[in-house]
């Protein structure tokens, strides 16, 4: 059961409208054109510079942040891929993911402010998201290198490491990916039902982001639903979704379609939680930090 904090957040967050940025394909479109006349900052937080040492290059057109703990070199490296729908910047919540990261596991994390949707698309977009990991892994130092991503983010991770995967045969140590979506047709059969019952996401604002993402490419080609893609020769996989959450057909689908293909998979699905808990502040989104610092710290001494 949920914790009496998870309860009252989602709630609050229903109640105050989060729900209705993806409520419908007309809302989304109407995101997308505030957010072209007046772009939302993508810059980390004045305080996240108090305990890590953080610069900023360009990949062609995209800002990638480098954030590493201060005080020597770093243990591990992650190369974090937020969410948003492809249309939403980077938020406080994210840069509380990689402070966690960077102070509790010591790790450099490489976060890359992608162009959002429907500038950056996925034939654009997957090619960098493969260039960005490749460079992580071979950038050398002590430890591994753990691929992150949520929501929307841990598609773009997945297609990532999929193309690299048919680059080179090359991988990180591991993927973890939280409440991914990793089919933007939306068409699996259980998400009506789960729909009904989740606070913050909805079908058809989805499914106008991802139209959006794709571009000139069907929604179904891999690069944008990754889910669609093969998965034998792929790292190692930790996933975390909630049962309020309409992507959690494809959490549950992964895990399927990953151990089918002989890739080593555990899901970790929380009961009554929503798109998004491992970000929130809540006892079980706490919960799913620790693990996935765990998880960053066992990539260090790989």
């Amino acid at each position: 059961m949920p914790s009496l904090r998870s309860k009252a957040l989602s709630a609050a967050l229903a109640a105050t409208g989060r729900r209705r940025r993806f409520a419908s394909a007309e809302a989304v479109r109407t995101r997308v054109a505030q957010s072209a006349r007046r772009p939302a900052s993508h810059l980390p937080p004045r305080s996240l510079g108090r305990v890590a040492d953080i610069s900023r290059t360009f990949v062609g057109a995209w800002p990638v942040y480098d954030v590493c703990p201060r005080g020597g070199e770093p243990d591990a490296r992650v190369l974090y891929f937020h969410g948003g729908g492809f249309v939403d910047e980077l938020e406080r919540r994210h840069w509380a993911m990689v402070r966690a990261l960077v102070v509790r596991a010591r790790a450099r994390v490489v976060v890359p402010a992608y162009a959002l949707a429907p500038r950056g698309t996925a034939d654009r977009t997957v090619p960098v998201a493969a260039d960005l990991l490749s460079g992580l892994i071979e950038s050398g130092g002590a430890g591994g290198t753990v691929l992150l991503g949520d929501s929307s983010g841990a598609g773009l991770a997945l297609a990532g490491a999929q193309r690299l995967r048919d680059r080179t045969g090359t991988q990180p140590s591991r993927i973890v990916l939280v409440c991914p979506w990793l089919d933007v047709t939306m068409s699996h059969p259980d998400q009506a039902a789960i729909e009904a019952a989740d606070p913050l996401s909805a079908r058809p604002g989805l499914l106008e982001a991802g139209r959006l993402y794709a571009g000139t490419l069907p929604a179904e080609d891999p690069r944008v639903s990754p889910l669609r893609g093969t998965f034998a020769g792929l790292a190692p996989m930790t996933v975390f979704t909630g049962t309020r959450d309409v992507l959690a057909t494809d959490g549950r689908e992964l895990l399927r379609r990953a151990r089918a293909a002989g890739v080593e998979a555990e899901l970790h699905e929380g009961t009554g939680l929503p798109h998004g808990y491992p970000l929130l502040p809540v006892p079980e989104g706490r919960a799913a930090r620790d693990r996935i610092v765990e998880l960053v710290r066992s990539a260090a001494n790989a």
